[in-house]
């Protein structure tokens, strides 16, 4: 299976930035008009694997981490984006 890496530099956009061990977190690349593309994570996703490679973290612990780490975090133009999913919506 190819890396998110491999699949950026397939796609062209070898100058985005990506997150190291967080691959499977990422859910598209995001493009806005007159700005470099960006990668697009899955906010929870990020924390439940934040979760899994630290042993003892719970929720609150690995949301701090995010919010400081990753969404706190300026790398440039090309800077990951985090996405929060709508809440489906039920029959009503």
């Amino acid at each position: 299976m190819a890396s998110l890496s491999d699949k950026i530099v397939e796609m062209g956009l070898d100058n985005v930035c990506i997150m190291d061990g967080f691959d499977e977190c990422a859910v598209g690349v995001l493009e806005r008009f007159g700005m470099e593309p960006i990668v697009i994570y899955d906010k929870a996703k990020v924390i439940d694997k934040i979760m899994e490679i630290s042993p003892g973290c719970d929720w609150i612990s690995a949301n701090e981490h995010y919010e400081f780490n990753q969404l706190g975090g300026w790398h440039g133009e090309t800077t990951p984006g985090f996405i929060i999913k709508l809440p489906s919506r039920g029959t009503d």
